[in-house]
């Protein structure tokens, strides 16, 4: 579990019902289903018609990759392609087929395929480069979908709004009513502003670096297997791909900072 992503948000709404609650406020004046109908309905329509609906739903299967960090796994590639290399070392890299079956990364079994299969280095780097690529424009879609939201909810909140006060003005000869009926109408400014800064912006944002992160790891395990092909010392390799783990923490660093 990533502990900054859920104590963050943990953090966030204990701050803001706290305040609440010490201004002598209550739970029941924000929980308004229908201004979160009108918000988180309309954003999510807006939502669908500027992105694809795959778009739109890869987003959503990825935004468990938000509060759940796969730890070391560049370490376990490191590892793993070790043992490759060694093996590759002793038996050749034909001798590699056999364990083609056992690699859980589609990425690093399609590289490893080309290899067995005798494709040159070079051309090798080529065609997987490519695929990364085109993966990555693929990705970048992704905290979009997000980063959109966070564009849209606020205004969508500012509409609910309206729309509360218009009900409010229709029954004026009910003046005792009538506050109570404008600050529910405001609770949907609550939810699209705070949906927007506590959810939908931030989640965008630690998205991209979770995909940055995978896709550091293509690129290790691209040049493992390269290497792995051009006969590298297995010590060197690990060397080699260790790199690989220093750069994603000094990446992951400046963005947080950012």
């Amino acid at each position: 579990m990533d502990k900054a992503s859920i104590g963050g948000v943990l953090l966030a709404l204990t701050g803001i019902l706290a305040g609440l609650l010490m201004e002598g406020g209550n739970l029941g004046q924000i929980l308004q289903p229908t201004a979160a109908l009108i918000v988180f309905g309309g954003t999510l329509g807006a939502v669908m018609l500027q992105f694809p609906l795959a778009t739109v739903m890869a987003a959503f299967k990825r935004l468990i990759h938000v509060f759940i960090h796969p730890g070391e796994r560049n370490q376990r590639l490191i590892l793993q392609l070790v043992t490759f290399a060694n093996k590759a070392r002793r038996s050749g890299v034909v001798s590699l087929d056999a364990d083609l079956k056992t690699i859980e990364e589609p990425f690093l079994r399609q590289a490893l395929t080309l290899a067995v299969d005798g494709t040159e280095p070079a051309e090798l780097r080529k065609i997987m480069a490519l695929a990364m690529d085109t993966r990555s424009e693929g990705e970048e879609r992704l905290p979009a979908v997000f980063e959109s939201a966070g564009g849209f909810s606020p205004t969508v909140g500012i509409l609910g709004a309206v729309l509360g006060l218009i009900q409010v003005m229709q029954h004026l000869d009910k003046i005792d009513e009538v506050g109570r009926g404008i600050a529910v109408a405001f609770v949907a400014t609550i939810y699209g502003v705070g949906a927007a800064n506590l959810f939908f912006l931030p989640s965008a944002g630690k998205l991209r670096i979770r995909l940055r992160e995978e896709q550091q790891s293509r690129e290790m395990m691209l040049e493992g297997v390269v290497s792995i092909l051009e006969g590298i010392n297995p010590r060197m390799l690990e060397v080699k791909l260790s790199g690989f783990t220093d750069m994603a923490s000094t990446a992951t660093t400046r963005e947080q900072q950012a």
